[in-house]
């Protein structure tokens, strides 16, 4: 153990007795861990969730109590409101059902109750089905010889007489009045996947769900992932068992040839498969999105493997008749449209299908902005629906007549509602109020008539509204979290900025700057910088302001978030496009350069800068303490890819190119090979079950940090995954170690 270590084991045992002064002030207007994460203090609403129905002239809601869950109907325009599925129907052997999400069938006579859910990778996919008939007031297990917590994604035909899910990677229907349970497909495994997906798929295309039901439900379509060649990396268990046990993950890295992946279309009736001939070697094209449009009509995504080349196909089952109706390449990649182009987070890829099912919409990037487009589905023809000198971020919804899409073309940082006439004539209409400034969010109806409202800002928690379309009109709050509201204000709060940053390359970047409390600008103050930086996602953005920073700001830290070139901002294709197959290089050059410039200014102190991040973010904090020692003196990096060598597939090739073809790019942009480089403190923070970044990654790094003698700390936490969340205490012992870190390395005033 270093020197370094021992004095910061020693600062973490003295703040969990309670001996530090920052955990122990009884002033109410400050923060603490203790406050933060130990007390139930701060807790938001959450809103629960909400099933459309009517076309969204009505709408069911779960209402939980100590008593059960029950189902109530609203009517979305008067707001009255009545008993759908009362508690007592939800019970069983006297205990209630806990609703953790519901669907409808198709004529909306019968509930499906999804509950006591297993995680699956980031999610909770597996789990218990009810069904509860509504005219009989039945309610019904399905699968229910299956072990517990096993069905996946069960959906009704839509005669509904059948309910389809997947069990053990196959596909199964069954009749929940009989009972009956027929088997789909038999093949499946861990390694031949129907009607879900490995990790891989799951993580960076957002796929979950795999399969759906034809219109008419005479044929299922699902995903058929073919994982047998995909390497097994292995994760180890040390602290449940007195022997070590190895826990096998199915994880395709960059440069590995990917899974192979086919649709195919099985007749629940008798059991015929056929496979849809979609052409090019399965093991190097994706297959990232396909969906109904009509009982004879299926639509299917494929990317080639570099993912620069879109490909979407028209597939007739009664002819067999496919086509290529639109092909859409870049020189860098193509974005296949996630729910917002600055959190690209998961969705599940569908494309929206307009004019009576005549045609589909796309966002897509080949001009200078991200703009939709429409796609006719007989002919293939395109014609733009907007065409803007500014970026779409996220599609909002859809009327009739118009599309609802989200933009922002004042400011990258903040998202707005517009409409839109589906035949591209006529100019936009900006329907969100000017009084909600900040990040605003929807959820609209299938009539597109209403739509559930999510606000937040720096200076606003989130709140959550009915409101009518066109006019914005509250027809009723949902959440209000006043009572968050009144605890925040109750505290020291600092004040938040915006401001442009220019760099010495003439690179300007947006930055969201956290003052300290009672900032005085004759005084100088320690500075954090939190950082991403990847295509994935960005920081500067107007949401409200963590308690964590908040805290920081309190201990007179400024706290700064940028966003570099390569993030999905909204400042054009050439800004986020620029970071292909120079992550690593081109983000962290920004970043450090507008540090520096930053830095400049009077009241911030040079000699104390910090910074920290997680993920991309952390490998972002590894390469600007090994490339900018003179700037940043103390670096804390969570859940980082040091090597890009050893990341997925997927990710790393769709940024980066093939390995085999730029290897260069590779090295020169990851940590690992400027950790010689290391001057000042360092904290490197990993979790031993990380499925997505690799404890590896850490062990790797600390090898080369070992092989040039450079002093480091290091906190591995054992069998957390990516968020570092599990476990009791962990996140509490997280942010204390972060924060006794800052204290000690870069102190305040």
């Amino acid at each position: 153990m270093t020197f370094k270590s021992y004095k910061l084991l020693v600062g973490i045992f003295m703040i969990s007795i309670g001996l530090s002064n920052a955990q122990n002030s009884d002033d109410p207007r400050l923060l603490t861990l203790d406050r933060i994460y130990n007390s139930a203090e701060f807790r938001q609403e959450i809103l629960q969730p909400i099933q459309w129905i009517q076309r969204g002239d009505a709408y069911v809601t779960v209402d939980y109590s100590s008593s059960g869950n029950e189902l109530t109907l609203w009517n979305t325009a008067s707001g009255e409101s009545s008993t759908f599925v009362p508690a007592n129907k939800l019970m069983v052997n006297g205990k209630p059902i806990l609703v953790e999400s519901f669907s409808l069938s198709e004529d909306e006579s019968k509930v499906l109750i999804f509950t006591n859910s297993s995680r699956v990778w980031r999610s909770n996919t597996k789990g218990d089905y009810w069904v509860y008939d509504l005219e009989t007031e039945r309610l019904s297990q399905l699968g229910k010889d299956f072990e517990s917590s096993s069905l996946m994604f069960a959906k009704f035909s839509s005669d509904n007489q059948f309910v389809a899910y997947v069990h053990k990677f196959n596909l199964y229907k069954e009749n929940f009045v009989t009972g009956e349970i027929t088997q789909l497909t038999n093949d499946g495994t861990d390694k031949i996947i129907n009607g879900t997906f490995d990790w891989a798929y799951e993580e960076e295309f957002g796929k979950r769900d795999g399969f759906s039901w034809s219109p008419d439900g005479s044929l299922i379509a699902f995903w058929q992932i073919d994982a047998r060649e995909i390497g097994t990396f292995y994760m180890m268990n040390n602290i449940d068992s007195v022997y070590s046990q190895p826990i096998p993950l199915q994880y395709p890295k960059v440069g590995q040839t990917p899974a192979g992946a086919k649709i195919g279309l099985v007749n629940p009736a008798n059991g015929d498969l056929n496979w849809v001939p979609i052409p090019g070697d399965e093991k190097e094209n994706y297959l990232p999105g396909m969906q109904w449009v009509s009982e004879d009509l299926l639509l299917v995504q494929q990317m080639n493997r570099k993912q620069n080349k879109l490909t979407i196909w028209t597939y007739k089952p009664s002819s067999n008749e496919l086509r290529d109706i639109y092909v859409e390449t870049e020189d860098t990649w193509v974005d296949l449209g996630y729910p917002d182009i600055s959190a690209n987070g998961w969705g599940n890829n569908d494309l929206k299908i307009v004019d009576n099912g005549q045609a589909f919409l796309r966002m897509t990037e080949n001009g200078d902005w991200r703009n939709i487009i429409k796609v006719n589905l007989e002919s293939g023809e395109k014609s733009q629906v907007t065409s803007d000198e500014f970026d779409v971020a996220s599609f909002g919804g859809l009327s009739e007549k118009e599309v609802f899409f989200i933009a922002s073309p004042e400011v990258p940082y903040e998202r707005y509602l517009f409409s839109k006439n589906l035949n591209g004539k006529g100019g936009k209409s900006r329907l969100t109020p000017d009084s909600f400034v900040g990040i605003n969010t929807y959820d609209v109806a299938p009539n597109g008539r209403f739509a559930i409202h999510t606000h937040q800002s720096t200076s606003e928690p989130r709140s959550v509204r009915l409101i009518e379309l066109p006019s914005h009109k509250t027809l009723r709050s949902l959440i209000s979290n006043e009572d968050y509201r009144a605890k925040r204000e109750s505290l020291a709060l600092p004040k938040v900025e915006f401001e442009e940053v220019t760099t010495a390359e003439g690179v300007t970047l947006d930055a969201r700057v956290v003052y300290p409390v009672d900032f005085d600008p004759n005084k100088k103050y320690p500075v954090l910088f939190h950082v991403y930086g990847e295509p994935w996602a960005t920081t500067a953005l107007n949401t409200q302001v963590g308690l964590f920073d908040i805290m920081l700001s309190q201990k007179e830290y400024f706290i700064i978030d940028m966003d570099n070139r390569g993030t999905p901002t909204l400042k054009g294709s050439a800004w986020r496009k620029s970071i292909y197959r120079n992550i690593g290089q081109i983000n962290s050059r920004d970043q450090g350069l507008a540090a520096k410039e930053i830095l400049k200014k009077p009241y911030l102190d040079e000699s104390r800068v910090a910074v920290w991040g997680w993920s991309g973010g952390g490998s972002m904090t590894l390469n600007l303490l090994f490339k900018f020692p003179e700037i940043y003196q103390t670096g804390m990096s969570v859940a980082s890819v040091s090597n890009q060598l050893i990341y997925d597939n997927i990710y790393q090739e769709r940024y980066m190119g093939l390995p085999q073809e730029n290897m260069e790019d590779f090295v020169n942009g990851s940590p690992i090979t400027y950790a010689k480089n290391l001057e000042g403190n360092l904290l490197l923070i990993h979790g031993t079950g990380d499925d997505n970044v690799h404890y590896q990654s850490a062990e790797m790094l600390i090898n080369e940090l070992i092989k040039h003698n450079r002093q480091f700390d290091f906190m591995p936490y054992p069998n957390r995954s990516h968020g570092i969340y599990e476990g009791e205490g962990t996140t509490m012992h997280l942010y204390t170690l972060l924060t006794n870190y800052l204290l000690e390395h870069t102190p305040p005033n």
